[in-house]
């Protein structure tokens, strides 16, 4: 067994059909050992129709002894359950903390726009829009100097 892996209790599921529910999870992994609780994360079936809901394709089995947990894995890693290839393995947990407000960019919270962003002045973006005061050709300046001696007059 991998150090660290001896106080692992939970094991991930990977594979399951979409026929498979919650009790047929138990049916087939209880026989490893007695089992805590089962997570079966759902997600809307249809984006139009949110009410409509499934499985995600993947479970998570907590056990009451990392021995069972092994046992499970030892087991049913690449066997199949109603016609799907099962990944079993123990679970990790879940990279990087949960974003709430989804997939937005990360100087749309106003956390980050506090801590990191500058004001204009202080950016030095002021003093590239700031305009040098003589005619200089761009565009707006009223002087007229700088015009194309080709342009077309109206």
């Amino acid at each position: 067994m991998e150090q660290g892996t001896k106080t692992k209790k939970t094991v991930y599921i990977g594979g399951i059909g979409d026929n498979v529910d919650e009790a047929a999870i138990i049916d087939n992994f209880s026989t490893f050992g007695d089992i805590i609780e089962v997570q079966l994360p759902t997600a809307p079936a249809n984006p139009s129709n949110p009410n409509e809901v499934k499985h995600r394709g993947f479970a998570f089995v907590t056990y009451s002894s990392p021995a069972d947990a092994q046992d499970a894995i030892d087991n049913m890693d690449l066997n199949e359950l109603n016609g799907r290839v099962l990944r079993v393995n123990l679970a990790r947990p879940m990279k990087g903390p949960l974003q709430p407000q989804g997939n937005r960019a990360i100087w749309e919270s106003e956390d980050w726009l506090q801590k990191y962003a500058k004001p204009l002045a202080q950016s030095g973006g002021a003093a590239l829009r700031a305009p040098t005061g003589e005619g200089n050709g761009a565009p707006g300046s009223e002087d007229g100097a700088g015009e194309d001696e080709n342009a077309m007059e109206e």
